[in-house]
């Protein structure tokens, strides 16, 4: 199974950038979406049921905020959100099942500007763990997709030092990597490559992209007993479109 995630900053925003002809063509049997922006009654036809996929949105209370989404050529067993409100009504998680495998778009908060919604963020980051643990100790396998929005460890964003005090580099944040990491859930991407350099976010500003002044924030995370199963994991920096770029994750399901 060819697993594609991406934050598209903007689901119509995108698809002015040629987001439909990429979706048709990237090969991908589930593609995980984070920052919507919108609800499903707010998009084209062409986002709600493009030739190949179906799509299952789950959107914010807050108008133009937040969203994740799942585009899917198979049909899931069942579509959960996280079961908690505080995240829910952000519309910050998606979840299809497929037998005993579970793929998860999320779209981890953003800790904000002197860590104001850092307990927020935790929360969710906790939330999200007991949730996955429930899930493994039931026998189901899972691979969590989305935008952390946490650069774990220095080899992760271009400036480490200059950032130590800035949203998504935070101590507490990165702690919560730790713990997520050492309770089983396998950072595939780092399982398969070990360079610097490799980024998924870029500011906007001062032609970061261009200088791969960037940051990896983006994740695809498998439960260890999956891992024998992962075929590799890749971040896709061809592609454009959003200030993120995707992340490929192939699975032997």
């Amino acid at each position: 199974m060819k697993i594609l995630t991406w934050n598209v900053n903007g689901i119509r925003a995108v698809e002015k950038k040629d987001f439909c002809t990429w979706l048709d063509n990237c090969g991908a049997d589930v593609v995980c979406i984070q920052e919507t922006k919108a609800k499903p009654d707010q998009l084209s036809d062409n986002l709600i049921n493009p030739p190949k996929y179906k799509s299952f949105w789950a959107s914010a209370v807050k108008p133009g905020y937040s969203g994740t989404a799942i585009y899917s050529k198979t049909e899931p067993d069942k579509i959960e959100v996280l079961g908690d409100s505080r995240f829910d009504d952000e519309g910050r998680t998606v979840m299809a099942f497929f037998g005993k495998f579970v793929v998860i778009s999320a779209y981890f908060p953003n800790s904000q500007d002197a860590g104001a919604r850092l307990d927020y963020k935790i929360a969710f980051c906790d939330c999200m763990l007991d949730r996955l643990n429930q899930l493994v100790s039931q026998g189901y396998d899972i691979c969590l997709c989305g935008d952390y929005n946490i650069a774990h460890k220095p080899i992760d964003l271009k400036n480490p030092k200059t950032n130590e005090g800035n949203a998504g580099y935070l101590p507490e944040e990165r702690a919560w990597m730790d713990k997520f990491l050492d309770a089983g859930y396998i950072d595939s991407f780092r399982h398969f490559c070990q360079e610097p350099d490799q980024y998924s976010w870029w500011s906007y500003r001062f032609h970061a992209r261009e200088k791969n002044v960037g940051w990896r924030i983006d994740y695809a995370n498998v439960n260890e007993r999956l891992l024998p199963k992962v075929k590799n994991c890749v971040i896709r920096q061809d592609v454009f479109g959003s200030d993120h770029c995707p992340i490929e994750i192939d699975i032997d399901i």
